[in-house]
């Protein structure tokens, strides 16, 4: 029997694979481009200066207190979404009236624009007239205004507090997802062989969610890692620069300072930085599951 052509997966497949690999690859280019050379703030070329830019980066200052605050913001989000999705969707995934509407108020914050969460959030933090200080001066617990968005100390926790809360949503769904698909009856013959709740968790609930768990943590990553708005909203990098991440860095470099070539040349170090962490972690967790 003759096989058409049209029945060949990796036909079929190719359309796809070619407008996905010139959407990423054709702008990698020109950044790889532009980053190796002297560029002006309106994006002319001025001649081919090698490594230049990406020394510049290097020897900045602030790109290493934003490279070790992206590590920070990365992990502590991303495990803390973790720690609160998980007992999330396991209660959601019990039978009780109301649950339908549960999971409609957990998706909430994610069907609302990131940028306008943070904005509200802005104001809720306000200093002098947000709606934590004046809920915390209604119980008693404070006797003056904290500046939350305007201190150090501060301000990084609390956006990191915004981005775990953002987060989960997108977490509880592929977690609601994974223990969706985990058969019922394992449950049962759990309970007849008098399990707990904390041994049938550890030996059939996690292990079988395993999957989801790499999914969700390997995008999270790369979805927190480019996280743009809480920071930018909030508090732009300040106060002085000490919530800068990468990415409102590599904006300041580029939009503020006009500084393209260095800018470039910060996003193709993102970019292979991110490529690489997500590959290591994806080839642990695969070798992992071969053992």
């Amino acid at each position: 029997m003759i096989r058409s052509p049209l029945t060949n997966p990796y036909l079929l497949i190719l359309p796809g694979f070619l407008l996905a690999a010139f959407i990423i690859l054709w702008p990698l280019y020109q950044l790889g481009t532009i980053s190796l050379n002297d560029v002006n703030r309106f994006g002319q070329l001025r001649g081919f200066n090698g490594v230049e830019n990406y020394v510049a980066v290097f020897t900045d200052p602030d790109f290493l207190g934003a490279l070790w605050r992206t590590f920070i913001w990365t992990g502590a989000i991303v495990i803390g979404t973790l720690v609160v999705s998980v007992p999330v969707a396991m209660i959601l995934n019990e039978d009780f009236y109301g649950r339908a509407i549960a999971r409609v108020i957990i998706m909430l914050p994610w069907a609302v624009s990131l940028t306008m969460t943070a904005i509200v959030w802005r104001w809720a933090l306000n200093g002098e007239s947000g709606m934590l200080n004046s809920g915390l001066h209604g119980l008693g617990l404070i006797d003056q205004n904290i500046q939350w968005l305007a201190r150090a100390s501060t301000a990084f926790p609390v956006q990191i507090m915004i981005g775990i809360l953002v987060t989960v949503p997108f977490t509880t769904t592929i977690f609601l997802g994974g223990l969706s698909s985990i058969p019922d009856d394992l449950y049962e013959a759990a309970k007849l062989e008098g399990a707990s709740r904390w041994q049938t968790f550890r030996e059939i609930t996690l292990p079988l969610m395993k999957p989801f768990l790499n999914i969700s943590i390997v995008l999270n990553m790369i979805y927190v890692f480019n996280s743009f708005p809480i920071i930018w909203a909030t508090t732009q990098g300040g106060p002085a620069n000490s919530t800068d991440i990468l990415v409102t860095y590599l904006y300041k470099l580029g939009f503020r300072f006009g500084k393209l070539g260095e800018a470039s040349a910060l996003s193709v170090m993102m970019f292979v930085l991110l490529l690489a962490f997500t590959v290591l972690y994806v080839s642990l967790a695969m070798r992992r599951e071969r053992t």
